[in-house]
């Protein structure tokens, strides 16, 4: 199919096509052009001067794992039996029948990076998922994508009721710096294992072999923390362990954005739309996400849903980006819930973007959609129109 007439926002390199096309096939976006569309494809779709954009991606988020409307019953974000869980899969609790999926879906989000809670220092292994669809093995775009760690107050929270490690700030860090040095002598023992024949292989530890990816940086590091100190403790951790690393919420990171830039770590900020409900965000400015981009760090917008509701997505972005004095053109805003929240994933090879070679998941705007609430005229997932929207062929 080629969809024609179309103001193109890629978010590939701040690039806009005006007056172009995008054809599509198998699911793929196989040409992006301008002008007139002169092949011959039976299936031509006029897009009448709207703006095409890719799928949004909320980059943080946990969606399915607490159901929408469930007390207990659908509440299976944190494991509080043990603060250290990172053989736990996201894959195994998330229900992608949760209502929120559709609501997601129609306001043009078609990837959501969902996970565990922060109840625990290691709270397991996070997935990168599709919106549509009933089978999540079906949905998925990578899994595991990132692994969840978790610094400062909920922790602390957690586990103080229960008179159990951690009740502090320097307990939290060194469970995780436990595991991850039993994670890398696992790894050396596996690999001496596999070079020398007479040297046994390490009996089989399910939570250091879930570490094995994060060490080898085949995976994210995604790191709750809020307040400057923690994310200071975050940028040390992942220089001792040498993590591809993501600050996630740093809600006070215009306190110390020089650092952040100086590591070259990216912040998933949210959510935006909030109170400051708890003594973490008491510094909590909507002005941090731009605050972040001056000093030059890569920035992206989550909702952390369900604390707030996934449909806010875009609203999040067009506040962070009228927040700061210099207010960012909506085109670019757009990057914050597209391509830069596909780079804190590790999935930009496969969304994020309008570009040829990636999954074909688009959606068509009448105005501009960075606003309140903004629905687009359809949404397309691999290529095919979801049920949100009806068919416009």
């Amino acid at each position: 199919m080629v969809i024609k007439n179309v103001r193109i926002i890629t978010c590939q390199d701040s690039q806009v096509v005006e007056q172009g096309y995008v054809e599509v096939k198998e699911g793929k976006i196989t040409a992006v052009g301008q002008g007139e569309y002169t092949g011959n494809d039976p299936e031509v779709l006029d897009g009448q001067g709207g703006f095409l954009t890719p799928g949004f991606i909320d980059a943080h988020c946990h969606l399915g794992m607490w159901e929408e409307g469930l007390a207990f019953e659908g509440d299976d974000g944190n494991e509080e039996t043990d603060p250290c869980t990172p053989q736990l899969r996201s894959l195994d609790a998330i229900n992608p029948r949760d209502r929120a999926f559709g609501e997601a879906l129609s306001y043009g989000i078609t990837t959501v990076v969902t996970g565990p809670g922060s109840a625990n220092p290691i709270a397991g292994q996070i997935c990168a998922m599709k919106t549509w669809g009933n089978v999540i093995d079906d949905m998925v775009v990578r899994f595991p994508c990132a692994m969840k760690f978790a610094l400062g107050e909920n922790p602390k929270n957690t586990y103080s009721d229960k008179s159990q490690q951690p009740v502090t700030r320097m307990a939290i860090a060194s469970i995780i710096r436990e595991q991850l040095y039993k994670a890398r002598r696992y790894q050396q023992d596996l690999e001496r294992s596999q070079e020398d024949e007479d040297t046994d292989p390490p009996d089989y530890d399910i939570k250091c072999e879930a570490l094995l990816p994060v060490l080898r940086r085949q995976i994210k590091a995604h790191v709750h923390a809020h307040r400057a100190d923690d994310i200071c403790t975050a940028l040390r951790l992942f220089r001792e362990f040498d993590l591809d690393g993501v600050i996630i919420h740093g809600t006070e990171g215009y306190l110390v954005a020089d650092a952040i830039r100086k590591a070259g770590v990216p912040v998933v900020c949210g959510p935006i739309i909030t109170t400051r409900g708890k003594p973490e965000l008491a510094n909590a400015c909507r002005e941090n996400p731009m605050l972040l981009m001056e000093a030059g760090v890569p920035v992206s917008i989550n909702t952390d849903a369900n604390e707030l509701p996934i449909d806010m997505l875009l609203t999040s972005a067009a506040i962070a980006a009228g927040a700061g004095s210099r207010p960012l053109p909506w085109e670019k805003a757009l990057e914050m819930v597209t391509i830069r929240s596909a780079e804190a994933a590790g999935i930009s090879d496969r969304v994020g973007s309008i570009a040829p070679g990636k999954d074909a998941d688009l959606c068509l705007f009448r105005q501009p959609p960075v606003g309140l609430l903004v629905r687009p005229e359809w949404v397309m997932i691999d290529g095919k129109f979801t049920h949100q929207s009806s068919n416009p062929l």
